[in-house]
């Protein structure tokens, strides 16, 4: 399936995207497409090649992604906020045939919209791959996810069962085209059709919503926490149709916070591997619920006998890219073990425990960091929360926290005794530290949980 001319077919002079300078209707991104996946052919990319991107977010690098996905190149989206030595070892790792960084980019789309022939050879099997999207490397170094066409075609289409974008609607481009979820927005465009709107890379979340008609938006906590904190930005997020909101997890203050604002929240859970969304909230949320939502159409759930979150279905991406070739990542029965623990209701409602790597025993009992976050986090004044386990000759192991904490928080000793009461004695955290900024792993805003493991 070409889905952007199918997209042209059916929406046609419909806004597809929207920046500050331009707007392309479908018809137009059709067009220019066209030329740009001609272009690539023209120097010698061809089907089933890896073509890497190093770029921020741009309408270039945007229709560079369509154009790839049309002439069935493998599109690779490179972080390109990692240090140059880690970008160096991505590249070398995908041996792409053509690599641009931005100023490249740039000037090659520039070039491809001058031509006045489009000629190129269509890419039209639902099983090709279309991209590389490399993991957020929480643990090692990140793997590169190799997804199908019909990977991402049948994420957008289960995720518009649950969360409709159409014609009149536009979704800000707030995440990297490098991450899954900033992937998956063009085809929930080219679906669904509603618009894109690309903001400045150099604007802030709140400067960003403001020239665009925005309708539905991506983010993660730590954004939407900034945003009700923005002149303005509560009555922003209130006129918007929806707003989905994953990534971590959310504490209970900023949930409430954001239900008393009348925020239309959805929230999801998703990954890399899974082509983003598997769960999602089927209303916006109007309690602190724990569950992150119920599972999407064309994927399956399934809780293993020690907890972790067993993942299947078409939006299961085709495996990780390695040295000799794909690697499934599938066990005998077809599932992906997520490496995440949780509980699954008998109405399909997904509640996520934390990491089964961040889980340890301390005096026989399996302790998770996220619940002591999460207790953390409901104390009025604590902005954000990290624990990990400490050597402890008696028990084994103990917890240690790190907070973010407002200088209206309760001193140390209180923070303790409330979270005893709360969690008993063997959860609650042997020491605290107070910090101002958090440690986060190299190109990503994702906190290094092994920094933290180390000095305690």
């Amino acid at each position: 399936m070409d889905i952007v001319a199918h997209a042209a077919q059916k929406f046609g002079d419909q806004p597809a995207i929207i920046t500050a300078d331009r707007r392309w209707s479908f018809g137009e991104l059709d067009g220019d497409t066209a030329r740009i996946a001609a272009a690539f052919e023209a120097c010698g990319a061809r089907r089933g090649d890896i073509v890497a991107l190093v770029a921020p977010n741009s309408a270039a690098i945007l229709l560079a992604l369509m154009a790839l996905m049309r002439m069935g190149a493998v599109a690779a989206p490179v972080n390109h906020r990692f240090p140059a030595s880690h970008i160096e070892g991505v590249i070398a790792r995908l041996k792409p045939t053509m690599t641009l960084d931005a100023a490249k980019l740039e000037t090659f789309i520039t070039d491809a919209l001058n031509r006045t022939e489009a000629s190129f050879t269509s890419a039209t099997e639902m099983s090709r791959p279309v991209s590389i999207i490399h993991t957020s490397a929480s643990s090692g170094k990140p793997k590169a996810a190799m997804h199908s066409l019909s990977n991402h075609w049948h994420s957008a289409m289960g995720s518009a069962q649950n969360l409709p974008f159409g014609p009149g609607d536009c979704w800000l481009l707030s995440l990297p085209l490098y991450h899954v979820g900033g992937y998956s927005m063009l085809f929930k465009c080219l679906i669904g059709g509603g618009a894109l709107a690309m903001p400045s890379p150099d604007a802030s979340l709140a400067d960003s919503l403001t020239p665009f008609p925005v309708t539905h938006l991506s983010l993660v906590p730590t954004q939407l926490y900034r945003m009700l904190r923005t002149d303005g930005g509560q009555e922003r997020l209130r006129s918007l149709k929806a707003l989905l909101l994953g990534g971590s997890a959310v504490s209970a203050p900023l949930l409430r916070e954001a239900i008393r604002e009348q925020v239309p929240l959805y929230l999801t859970y998703g990954s890399t591997e899974m082509s983003t969304q598997v769960t999602t909230s089927p209303a916006p949320v109007t309690e602190a619920q724990a569950d992150s939502g119920v599972v999407l159409p064309y994927r399956k759930v399934a809780i293993s006998p020690d907890g972790e979150i067993l993942v299947k279905g078409e939006c299961l991406f085709m495996g990780y890219l390695e040295e000799n070739g794909i690697r499934t990542a599938r066990d005998s029965e077809g599932w992906f073990h997520t490496g995440d623990m949780g509980e699954l209701s008998e109405d399909a409602r997904l509640n996520v425990l934390g990491r089964k790597d961040s889980m340890f025993i301390s005096g026989g009992e399996n302790i998770h960091p996220e619940e002591i976050e999460k207790a953390l986090t409901s104390i009025e004044g604590i902005e954000e929360a990290v624990v990990v386990p400490a050597p402890d000759a008696e028990y084994g192991m103990r917890p240690v926290a790190w907070i973010k904490a407002r200088s209206d928080a309760l001193d140390d000793a209180a923070i303790i005794a409330s979270l005893r009461d709360k969690l008993g004695r063997l959860k609650t955290p042997v020491a605290l530290h107070r910090i101002q900024t958090w440690q986060t792993l190299p190109g990503s805003a994702k906190i290094d949980r092994g920094w933290y493991r180390n000095h305690v």
